[in-house]
């Protein structure tokens, strides 16, 4: 049984508990208080019960704070729930998960929403699993851009999302930046000129990479090896990733291969 299925028949071996467990059993109709001594009788290991308690945190979490973004400038546009549900409709949630995940999205724009307190705990289940935090926080940006611009209200609770995350700012520009360049958001009436077929415009790569034109054949190389593999989808599947967001880390692997590609056949290497 997935781990959604053990939280929505209320067979889980773990204790989420706190503001996450709050949120998903507002959702679920559940108390997140069997806690870990129910381990052994239902035959889960704690490896087991820790990856289920991590995905179950990262889904609450990324929806929730997904709506509170959302609600920062004031107003949800359409252009928002639209990006909400082009995320669900990308993880090809079930039709119980996909009703969870709106009903956590309203959650995150109630005035009351405890967002210090959710991104706390968030990070304490993730421990030291960093490519899972920054996984969560790309797809906050993408939210965030999703009307094309960012506002300042937005850019700042991103921030702040960071500073509870341990995220530094540094990391947070060069995320937004690509981001901004995937989404086209730098363009204010889509004039960019693309290239011809489905090439990444060179500016565009380089983003991607984290880099800019000046950086080194031997640069560029690192750079991509490594974002393949904070990317790699069975990687953070394996860190606690719901499976169900599979296909959004592949998707964002296959964006940073074609940008590489785009970069290596403009330089020749």
């Amino acid at each position: 049984m997935s781990w959604w299925g053990k939280l929505a028949g209320g067979v889980f071996g773990f204790m989420l508990g706190g503001p996450l467990g709050a949120l998903l059993g507002g959702v679920l109709g559940h108390n997140f208080d069997k806690g870990l001594a129910g381990l052994e009788k239902d035959g889960m290991g704690a490896s087991q019960a820790e990856q289920e308690r991590i995905q179950s945190a990262f889904f609450a979490a990324t929806f929730s704070v997904m709506g509170h973004i959302a609600k920062a400038d004031g107003r949800v546009s359409p252009e928002e729930i639209s990006q909400a549900q082009a995320i669900m409709a990308e993880m090809d949630l079930q039709p119980d998960m996909r009703r969870a995940a709106i009903d956590l999205f309203n959650q995150g724009k109630r005035r009351d929403f405890p967002l210090d307190d959710v991104l706390d705990q968030f990070r304490r289940e993730c421990r030291r699993r960093t490519t899972l935090i920054q996984m969560f926080l790309e797809i906050q940006i993408q939210a965030a851009w999703a009307d094309g611009k960012l506002d300042t209200s937005e850019e700042q609770l991103l921030l702040h999302i960071c500073h509870r995350l341990g995220i530094p700012e540094f990391l947070f520009r060069q995320l937004e930046q690509m981001i901004r360049l995937q989404m086209g958001g730098a363009q204010s009436s889509g004039r960019r000129q693309q290239p011809p077929g489905n090439a990444v415009p060179l500016k565009e790569a380089y983003a991607m990479l984290g880099l800019d034109s000046n950086a080194s054949n031997a640069e560029i190389k690192k750079a991509y090896r490594r974002l393949m593999s904070q990317h790699h989808p069975d990687k953070l599947v394996a860190k606690g990733l719901p499976e169900e967001m599979m296909k959004v880390a592949t998707r964002k692997t296959r964006e940073i291969r074609k940008a590489y590609e785009a970069i290596k056949k403009d330089r020749g290497f």
